[in-house]
């Protein structure tokens, strides 16, 4: 029987997103995707039952799919809640903790990390916040754009579009150049790299099987200096899916 979580409740919550509650494990977080539904800035009051689930497995599926082009924060999916007890319970509080039955696939385990506040979207097609800009300016990202394209048709080659990482509110659209003085020249290159990579990857992947990634967004975080991914990948959530065989722009 499909349920709906909305609301977790565990100790030592380590912050509360739109979508997953993230718990401290000590040296590791506990990340849990419940079924909040998050549409224009806001979170619904209802939900879509076992969304969580679904969010969890692509996520863990495109992390280990892709780890060879980023390293990424994934320990382990937790498949089975007295795993996580076991390996987990007594770091949680003073005694052992036992974990509730809902986290088992709906949660895994991640390496702690800075995150780099910067959301950073990669768009394959002129589509959503892309094709509003289009159709108001003639650009995207602030760069002009050729005149006569249609909604959703595809670009000759992916475009890198970064935003803000707002904690609550709206992601704001930022520059190139406004994210190399950010973060500075070679560290806005890497992760502009490494997002074009995981895009033409994944979409390459996904069209053979007859889906079009039209466009993602990921975060990164930095474990001792180095970059990784973090957060989600890949996900509805993050992520525009098309079914190939009735596209049309």
């Amino acid at each position: 029987m499909m349920t709906t979580l909305l609301e977790t409740d565990l100790p030592n919550r380590f912050y509360r997103g739109k979508v997953r509650d993230t718990y401290d494990l000590g040296d590791s977080l506990l990340i849990i995707a419940t079924d909040r539904i998050s549409a224009f800035d806001s979170v619904l009051p209802c939900g879509i039952p076992d969304k969580g689930m679904v969010l969890n497995q692509l996520s863990a599926f495109w992390f280990e799919k892709t780890a060879h082009l980023v390293p990424n924060h994934l320990i382990a999916v937790v498949d089975d809640a007295q795993w996580l007890n076991d390996t987990y319970g007594e770091k949680v509080c003073s005694g052992y903790y036992s974990f509730p039955d809902y986290v088992a696939g709906r949660s895994m385990v991640v390496r702690k990390a800075e995150r780099i506040d910067i959301e950073c979207v990669v768009r394959g097609y002129l589509s959503g916040a892309a094709w509003a800009e289009y159709q108001e300016r003639g650009t995207v990202s602030d760069a002009p754009f050729p005149q006569g394209l249609v909604e959703s048709e595809k670009l000759p080659e992916p475009i890198f579009t970064p935003t803000t990482k707002a904690d609550s509110g709206h992601d704001e659209p930022i520059t190139l150049d406004d994210m190399r003085r950010l973060l500075g020249e070679e560290r806005a290159a890497e992760l502009m790299e490494k997002t074009m990579s995981l895009y033409h990857y994944a979409h390459d992947y996904a069209l053979e099987r007859g889906i079009i990634i039209a466009d993602t967004k990921v975060e990164f975080g930095l474990v001792n200096d180095r970059v990784i991914l973090i957060d989600e990948l890949l996900t509805p959530d993050s992520s525009r899916f098309w079914d190939a065989s009735l596209y049309q722009a």
